[in-house]
């Protein structure tokens, strides 16, 4: 195993982070989330169709890039570090994991960048509690899920039901945004009435939370490298008394204990996507079967890890930026909103270190 990147992995990151910094700065984000459209579906497009992110998880054979997890977690590092109000995790990672193994014809269109898709689930649901409000009969679904992301920029949904998943038009469904902390990534209601449905066998929804809730970490990792860097070069200019403020000892000493903190979110992160990279799309052995219990293990070290370190370090941005950090006019307050609506994303850490104690088989005291 080696957590450092790849060549492959720097070249992607190098095309993600180029178009990110002509298209997504502070200020166009900024003027964004005050807009009508807070998603920005034309740098998604270039994303998915110029620089081929869409269909990085799907397979070759469905016209996907082939890749891993660890190419999608260095593309959600630099989406956490500009805040990009674009549907990659909500399409791109959880729609297509829940598709990947079965087939569906789904999987070429989402990786030519044709259509984008989001799993009808809460947003906040965890890999650990089975999600469905929805019923089934005849094809037919009927029910309403609150919260989900990415669901106003969709054109399919993939809605749990019956025990199984199945593909609905979002003409066909109810979609009603609703406020949302994050305002780089809006969330809504679904309302399903009577709306015909394509039952898609073989789709894993758990597979799919456990997946996202890994890769979410390198998003959070991409987060809190953005806030304790634009924090060090913030302490380096601004000055108190003749000296920077960065020099006094006490800020020095919370510097480095952030710094420590992201170091260690990185590896963790790192690991989850190594780990995850490796698990088969079928397990049908027990090799496959013990990839995947250690790519889960993986991912609940690194999403309760990340989900802490993310909000801790946007935070002590904030606290450290003075005035300036508290003005609507600065952007790291889009991070601190970021940092705390993925930490009760596709669950909470508490939930996640619940589930570690199982999967590691260390019980908690009595």
């Amino acid at each position: 195993m080696t957590l450092l990147y790849t060549e492959v992995e720097e070249e992607l990151r190098a095309s993600v982070r180029d178009l990110l910094a002509d298209r997504c700065g502070s200020d166009a984000v900024l003027r964004r989330v005050e807009s009508a459209s807070p998603y920005d579906m034309d740098l998604w497009k270039t994303l998915s169709r110029e620089i081929g992110v869409a269909g990085l998880l799907v397979p070759e054979e469905y016209g996907g890039a082939g890749a891993s997890a660890r190419e999608v977690a260095v593309v959600l590092e630099e989406l956490g570090r500009a805040v990009a109000p674009v549907p990659f995790l909500t399409s791109s990672v959880l729609a297509t994991s829940a598709l990947i193994g079965t087939g569906d014809e789904l999987l070429g269109r989402l990786a030519a960048g044709e259509v984008t898709v989001a799993l009808a689930v809460s947003f906040a649901a965890s890999p650990y509690r089975p999600a469905g409000s929805v019923t089934v009969r005849d094809g037919v679904l009927s029910g309403q899920v609150r919260a989900v992301a990415g669901a106003d920029v969709a054109d399919v949904l993939l809605v749990p039901a019956g025990g199984g998943l199945y593909a609905v038009d979002t003409a066909d469904a109810t979609v009603e945004a609703v406020a949302s902390l994050d305002l780089t990534r809006p969330i809504a209601t679904v309302t399903l009435s009577s709306a015909p449905g394509r039952e898609i066998a073989g789709a894993d929804v758990r597979r799919a939370l456990v997946t996202g809730a890994g890769l979410l970490a390198s998003e959070q990792l991409g987060v809190a490298e953005w806030c304790l860097g634009t924090t060090l070069a913030y302490i380096k200019e601004r000055h108190q008394f003749a000296r920077p403020v960065g020099s006094f000892q006490a800020i020095k000493h919370r510097m480095a204990d952030l710094w420590l903190d992201v170091v260690r979110a990185r590896a963790a992160a790192r690991n989850a996507a190594d780990l995850l990279a490796a698990v088969p799309h079928i397990a049908t052995d027990a090799a496959g079967a013990a990839a995947a219990e250690a790519g889960e293990l993986a991912a609940a070290v690194a999403k309760s890890w990340c989900s802490e370190v993310a909000l801790r370090v946007a935070e002590e941005a904030v606290q450290l930026h003075g005035g300036i950090g508290m003005t609507w006019e600065h952007p790291v307050h889009l991070y601190l909103k970021r940092a705390k609506s993925t930490e009760i994303a596709l669950g909470t850490p508490g939930a996640h270190r619940d589930a570690l104690a199982v999967l590691a088989d260390l019980p908690a005291p009595a």
